[in-house]
């Protein structure tokens, strides 16, 4: 299957330059929906689902290739081949954020920067690292998910979102998170917060932005005081914005956040 089917690309913009944005976990490409079209004028933009998410080809979700992180990493480059893109900006949003990591790796010629939204290389404890969750409350609510995806969703998505005086937030994610399969959904989970990318942060050479929210659920500040230390021509912007999701419930203050960004890189 051709990759810009199978992962429902979209491009727009005619820019000199691509900004690629890849989603977060449980979502699809209608997150970045206020925060796009905004670049459009400078950069060429390149939307798209992860395999298993969204509008993309839930037959091509392989439970082998997307056992780990490096699975979707192969899509993304996949994508830049397909659209023959170089120099590229790429903004992911959480689990994302680690996957174009990754790729930057393996091909660091193609990403001139990058942009991460609430970013996270483990979500677990471990001595004097701060994750945010101990081991036994991940596995907890991994069970949960597994065994009733559609109840875990409603009751974790207002929470992830944050924002409770705005309940409409939280019951969009819910919906994001309800039309998903929940085989997919569940086995992307499991990777996602078992994931462990700190040994490849040294790795990583590419000039980044790391946008942390001042209150995340899932990223707390200690996260992103630990990627700013870790990964070489970083900066990071502890922005007033709350919730694990600031594409949604503060797209103005990311999108300043971002132009001010790029401006001086």
């Amino acid at each position: 299957m051709p990759v810009l089917e199978r992962n429902n690309v979209v491009v727009h913009g005619t820019g000199p330059e691509a900004m690629v944005f890849a989603h977060g976990f449980g979502c699809d490409q209608t997150m970045w929906r206020f925060v796009e079209p905004e670049f459009r004028r400078d950069f060429k933009t390149v939307r798209y689902d992860l395999t298993g998410c969204g509008k993309s080809d839930l037959s091509q979700y392989d439970f082998k290739k997307y056992a780990s992180l490096e699975g979707h990493a192969d899509d993304l480059i996949g994508i830049l081949d397909e659209l023959n893109l170089t120099g590229i900006t790429f903004v992911g949003h959480s689990v994302s954020a680690m996957t174009g990591l990754l790729a930057s790796i393996r091909q660091s010629g193609r990403f001139r920067r990058m942009i991460m939204a609430g970013p996270s290389p483990c979500y677990v404890n471990d001595r004097d690292y701060v994750g945010g969750f101990e081991a036994d409350q991940i596995e907890s609510l991994l069970n949960t998910l597994s065994l009733n995806y559609l109840s875990w969703s409603r009751s974790m998505a207002p929470a992830i979102m944050g924002n409770p005086a705005r309940p409409e937030l939280g019951e969009e994610l819910t919906n994001r998170f309800c039309s998903n399969d929940p085989k997919i959904a569940s086995h992307i989970a499991r990777v996602t917060f078992y994931g462990d990318q700190r040994k490849e942060l040294p790795l990583c050479h590419t000039p980044s932005l790391i946008l942390q929210c001042s209150e995340d659920l899932i990223a707390p500040l200690e996260v992103g005081h630990y990627l700013h230390r870790h990964l070489a021509d970083s900066q990071l912007v502890v922005m007033k914005a709350t919730g694990h999701c600031p594409n949604l419930s503060a797209p103005e203050e990311m999108i300043a956040c971002m132009r001010a960004y790029l401006e001086q890189s």
